[in-house]
């Protein structure tokens, strides 16, 4: 009926080298991929990268030199990417919502933040284990990354030389940061203007809307990976400033006589940007909201998962049902604490707050499991503005405490789906669930640690005195911008609710084609400068010209460990920059 999940006799599995490797290749994409959702507004998933790190390296190096028998094994390797993975799933998790406090200006707690962030990771696996069976075995769900990574570790031949395509990547990206950090190349290339009669200068008056490119490899990098999916994200950018804004500025809707930075700023902050926030909205709560046959059946699967294990039906190498109770209690008592440190000791709130955040965070759980079981897309993002939004009228506007739980529901979300994802990998080829299980619950604590520290890193290392993230820098971090702008709306009357309902609305009916989170990805696109965004689209039509000319093979084989190397490459080198601005006294230093 299914592929036995037994370990093949001899195969070495949980070892102390792919716990390493795995800690270690965690770490890092954790690091490079809370830059890259503070640039772009999503992470992408690490375990092809951890895969393709883990052949070179536990059967290259393992095996080839250290002559260990049976090194670098599938199943060893599986192993390695399932701790990297879910190590680095965090990124997504902070990225989209601690850094709303920053841009906001609220005082909050660092330590309260990393402690709600490491209990939403347990969470996470907590809530997911009863479902393994049911979704994987019985259900049979696709999980279409967990089969794309699998298909990466039944090919281990490849794994040294996807690894020189990667580093080639990496070596690239690293090169060219350096010339556009330290000025040797500009950072963003002018490729040309539009030229529109101006609003009351008479004939052959003009405005100038630049267009520009983005040197960057992270944002073509990521466009390769994409592909033909990314397309739409790619054509929202173009949709926005090719022709939303030439036309606002034709019908007069911009600030009379101004010209260039002027220009650009009052179209993207009066007009592009909060339509943009609200289209971002939209499309996530309608992505929630076309999960619900998502919610259906993840009530039905826990039902079966749960009769399954009352017959004795769930074998010996998963972990109990019971886990899933003692793991809810964990939670509360986890909530619990840090809404009483947010609320200064108010335990009537605290209570509330923790039943609140215990109930969505199991539901979230749910949902995300099935959805990205059935499509590999899960509305995150909506559902951590929802939770947000609950606390907000749960702590009566308290917005660090609001944030802070929101931390936690975020990860636990993305942790339901990563390690899913990884079960599903492990089932195809014959690892041991409760051994995956275990190992993730061994370093759930280290990715939210990582990632808030690199939040903070970067809002402190910015150039000259100035923050490292947010509207106006190269890295825009349109996810917690648009969480900035709905808690301004909720707290104050002065916002463009207009702007963001006419969004909202646009978002919400985007969500009804037949693309994976097309709302969002428009509302993102429409945040986000068109420099960046460009590079990306450039990204996504090449990969599809490659495709078409050299075949879906080559894509796996080289064009995807060369994006990962891009990507990965620029990430940790402006990291590495940021670093030493700070230490050199030359960064924000806030």
């Amino acid at each position: 009926m299914s592929t036995s999940t037994a370990t093949p006799s001899g195969y070495r599995e949980v070892t102390a080298s792919a716990v390493i490797l795995g800690v270690i290749q965690g770490a890092v994409m954790t690091a490079a991929f809370v830059y890259i959702g503070l640039k772009l507004g999503f992470t992408l998933p690490g375990s092809t990268v951890a895969a393709i790190m883990g052949f070179a390296l536990l059967r290259g190096v393992g095996r080839g030199v250290f002559k260990i028998p049976g090194a670098g094994s599938i199943v060893e390797n599986n192993i390695n990417q399932t701790i990297a993975s879910g190590i680095n799933t965090a990124s997504s998790g902070v990225v989209f919502t601690f850094p709303a406090l920053l841009l906001l200006g609220q005082d909050y707690n660092v330590w309260t933040i990393i402690l709600s962030a490491i209990a939403g990771s347990f969470m996470g696996i907590v809530v997911i284990i009863p479902l393994r069976k049911q979704l994987i075995e019985i259900e049979r769900l696709r999980f279409p990354s967990g089969i794309a990574v699998a298909t990466i570790l039944r090919s281990p031949g490849a794994g040294a030389k996807k690894a020189t395509y990667l580093f080639a990547g990496f070596a690239f990206a690293l090169t060219l940061t350096l010339l556009t950090n330290f000025h040797v190349l500009p950072e963003t290339l002018e490729i040309g203007k539009w030229f529109l009669d101006g609003p009351g200068e008479g004939a052959g008056g003009i405005v100038l809307l630049g267009t520009s490119l983005s040197l960057s490899m992270a944002n073509v990098g990521a466009g390769l990976l994409s592909g033909r999916g990314g397309l739409p994200f790619a054509l929202g950018g173009a949709l926005a400033w090719w022709i939303i804004a030439p036309f606002v500025v034709s019908q007069g809707w911009s600030p009379p006589g101004a010209t260039g930075g002027d220009l650009w700023g009052a179209v993207y902050g009066t007009m592009l940007r909060p339509v943009g926030i609200g289209v971002l909205i939209g499309g996530a709560l309608a992505g929630v909201a076309m999960s619900f046959p998502a919610m259906k059946g993840a009530f039905k699967s826990l039902s079966a998962a749960a009769k399954l294990a009352k017959q004795g039906g769930v074998a010996s190498d998963e972990l109990p049902p019971k886990v899933l109770v003692f793991g809810l209690i964990g939670s509360f008592i986890a909530l619990f604490a840090v809404a009483l440190l947010g609320s200064e000791g108010a335990v009537g709130m605290a209570i509330s707050v923790a039943i609140a955040g215990t109930v969505w965070l199991g539901l979230a759980g749910l949902i995300v499991a099935q959805a990205t079981g059935a499509t590999d897309i899960s509305p995150l993002s909506g559902l951590a503005l929802i939770a947000v939004t609950i606390m907000l009228a749960l702590t009566s506007g308290n917005v660090p405490l609001a944030v802070t739980i929101g931390v936690a529901v975020c990860i636990a979300t993305g942790q339901c789906a990563d390690m899913m994802t990884d079960l599903k990998t492990g089932h195809l080829i014959g690892s041991i669930p409760r051994k995956q299980q275990i190992v993730q619950f061994w370093v759930a604590w280290i990715g939210p640690s990582i990632a808030v520290g690199t939040v903070l890193l970067i809002w402190q290392g910015g150039p000259d005195g100035a923050n490292g993230f947010g509207p106006g820098t190269s890295l825009p971090a349109p996810q917690a911008g648009a969480l900035q702008g709905m808690i301004e709306g909720v707290l104050s009357g002065n916002a463009p609710v207009d702007k963001y309902l006419a969004g909202a609305g646009i978002g919400g009916a985007l969500s009804l084609f037949p693309v994976g989170g097309l709302g969002v990805l428009i509302g993102l696109a429409m945040y986000l400068p068109f420099e960046i965004t460009l590079g990306y689209g450039i990204g996504c039509l090449l990969s599809m010209f490659v495709e078409k000319v050299k075949g879906k093979r080559f894509i796996g084989d080289v064009l995807v460990p060369l994006a990962a190397g891009l990507i990965v490459g620029e990430a940790l080198t402006s990291l590495g920059i940021t670093l030493f601005r700070l230490m050199t006294g030359t960064g924000g230093g806030h």
